[in-house]
């Protein structure tokens, strides 16, 4: 366990983010209107470092998928509870434990990063082996938060969705993002995460989502962007898309398995 003390200070000398208050936008293009909106905005952002990634989620819910439901209602306030990793991970490299919450349009995500390999002894204690590790007072604070959604729910692994993504930034705000998601698929068995991003591929009636991360007003050059081509801002929810049109079409969904 001493390597999983190492990891979770690390998060703050590589600088990593683990609190996000933003808000996302969707927007839902077709191939053409993405071919043209990539060529007018490398004008002005660029890739990230890691170019075009898969990005694999693990969703986990109650027996009566709660969280999805509650989402689908539309309420105010909505949270969900995912696993992620950048890639394949192998045994030692990170994955993060990201509760997200959505409260009147706004988006708070939380994160833990810790080793691949400690994440199934991680999830089955109920994040209780994180006790009597050395966090600082952010990560400790994360830690109680989905502690807590353990301790009052009886989540479980359900869903994989993987899909592949192109991120974008620009100097001059780090806090604004663009990116694009392509080749949604899913997975509710086999839930490992150390065997790749594979599944089946969904189909919506469009080709790419288009999400703007911004923590204030777009910039002006982007606001005439999207106004010169007419894009409106859309509503998609993978995982709600998912149990929508796969998982609550099976008589038992009540999904459980290995990370």
């Amino acid at each position: 366990m001493d390597r999983l003390i190492i990891t979770l200070r690390g998060t703050l000398d590589l600088g990593l983010k683990r609190v996000f208050k933003r808000r996302e936008y969707k927007y839902l293009l077709n191939a053409e209107e993405y071919i043209t909106i990539r060529k007018l905005l490398m004008g002005h952002m660029s890739e990230d470092q890691y170019g075009l990634t898969t990005i694999l989620s693990l969703y986990f819910d109650t027996p009566q998928y709660y969280f999805i439901n509650q989402s689908m209602k539309k309420v105010p306030y909505k949270s969900k509870f995912r696993v992620r990793s950048y890639g394949t991970p192998l045994m030692d490299e990170p994955v993060f434990l990201e509760l997200k919450k959505k409260i009147q349009g706004v988006v708070y995500k939380r994160r833990l990063q810790i080793p691949y390999d400690a994440l199934e002894n991680t999830l089955q204690t109920g994040l209780s082996c994180l006790d009597h590790q050395q966090l600082v007072s952010n990560e400790n604070q994360i830690k109680q938060e989905i502690k807590w959604l353990f301790d009052r729910y009886d989540i479980k692994p359900k869903v994989l969705i993987s899909d592949d993504r192109v991120a974008l930034s620009t100097d001059e705000d780090p806090d604004f993002r663009v990116t694009f998601d392509f080749n949604i698929r899913f997975r509710d068995e086999d839930l490992s995460l150390h065997h790749g991003g594979y599944g089946t591929k969904i189909t919506p009636d469009f080709e790419t989502i288009m999400e703007v991360k911004a923590t204030g007003a777009y910039p002006v050059w982007f606001t005439d962007i999207i106004a010169n081509l007419h894009l409106v801002k859309g509503r998609f929810s993978k995982y709600g898309y998912v149990y929508q049109h796969y998982l609550s079409q099976t008589e038992d969904n009540y999904v459980t398995g290995t990370v």
